[in-house]
């Protein structure tokens, strides 16, 4: 499995941006299928967006389209996820995650690889 480490949370005000970044270790970085879930409080892990092993595709949730964007540099083992015109809605622990073999774009049983999680406040 890929090691997967978050950064880039924090607190921000309603209508700002953050950025988090995803540093993965490891030779196979590129055949993974890359995802960023999030988890409010008392509520679920929920998916964000995914980004496939060469970045040509993209998914997102219907609630971040239009404001969230997702990219990697498999240079670099990196996956970033910019956010903008965040909501207080937004607030939640961001997870990095791999996709070595599953089907699935959005499913968190597909993900086998996961980051420990950065914290995102955004306050209104």
């Amino acid at each position: 499995q890929v090691q997967l480490v978050e950064s880039g949370g924090g607190e921000v005000q309603a209508g700002g941006s953050l950025r988090l970044s995803c540093a993965a270790s490891g030779p196979t970085f590129s055949r993974y299928a890359m995802g960023w879930f999030r988890q409010a409080p008392g509520k679920e892990r929920e998916f964000v967006t995914t980004i496939s092993r060469s970045g040509g595709n993209t998914l997102y949730t219907d609630s971040v389209k239009g404001r969230f964007t997702i990219s990697r540099d498999n240079a670099k083992n990196m996956v970033y996820l910019q956010m903008n015109s965040l909501k207080p809605e937004d607030t939640a622990v961001y997870y990095c995650a791999g996709n070595l073999h599953g089907s699935s774009w959005f499913s968190l049983a597909d993900f086998d690889s996961w980051g420990q999680g950065t914290q995102v406040t955004v306050s209104s």
